[in-house]
């Protein structure tokens, strides 16, 4: 079993800057991949960015050039650094961990942007 926990989330303005970090009770090295998803208001949860084993990232294209994953083995977390943000960008953001071949979710973490 991993526990996932996400924090960071919050109120910004259009065109600020949030960073969510996503924290795992288990090596986050050791997981196959950790994605950051999101669900808006009446919309169906949409993978935003993902990191693998080796580094390798994936951005959807909506978040492409805006949003940066990233992965920090000393702290144990992956962060989703996101700027630019858009009133479209507001949703609940919830961060998986992927360890042998089965996904951990957390609670999610509000992102609300202002117009």
């Amino acid at each position: 079993q991993v526990q996932v926990v996400e924090s960071g989330g919050g109120l910004v303005q259009a065109g600020g800057s949030l960073r969510l970090s996503c924290a795992a009770s288990r090596s986050i090295f050791s997981a196959s991949a950790v994605s950051w998803y999101r669900q808006a208001p009446g919309k169906q949860r949409e993978l935003a960015a993902r990191i693998t084993r080796d580094g390798s990232t994936n951005y959807a294209d909506s978040v492409n050039g805006r949003f940066t994953i990233s992965r920090d083995n000393a702290k144990n977390t992956v962060d989703l650094q996101m700027n630019s943000l858009k009133a479209d960008d507001t949703a609940v953001y919830y961060c998986n961990v992927l360890r042998y071949g089965l996904g951990y979710w957390g609670q999610g973490t509000q992102v609300t942007v202002s117009s």
